[in-house]
């Protein structure tokens, strides 16, 4: 990968993960301020139907299929942000 193609993959991923945020907290009524990317899904304290909201809004945003075992490979929103960021590079 070049310096540039690095530089535009960062830029996406942070693009991935401001996204993410403001997904988060318009789920669990928190300000994103309050978001830390580096806390696990499952400590949030999200209930099963904004877990398979938030799951359907990435997949419709990305137009991605995601197994249920991405959340446990990915389980931060920055580990998310990197894997998606992956994912539309490689389609």
């Amino acid at each position: 990968m070049t310096v540039q193609g690095s530089i535009h993959l960062e830029q996406v991923e942070q693009d991935i993960r401001d996204w993410l945020v403001e997904r988060l907290s318009s789920y669990l009524s928190r300000p994103e301020s309050e978001i830390n990317t580096e806390m696990p899904f499952a400590e949030f304290g999200m209930d099963s139907v904004a877990a398979l909201s938030l799951f359907g809004d990435i997949e419709e945003k990305f137009e991605l299929y995601l197994e249920p075992a991405v959340a446990y490979e990915h389980p931060t929103v920055t580990a998310m942000a990197a894997f998606l960021a992956q994912e539309a590079r490689a389609n």
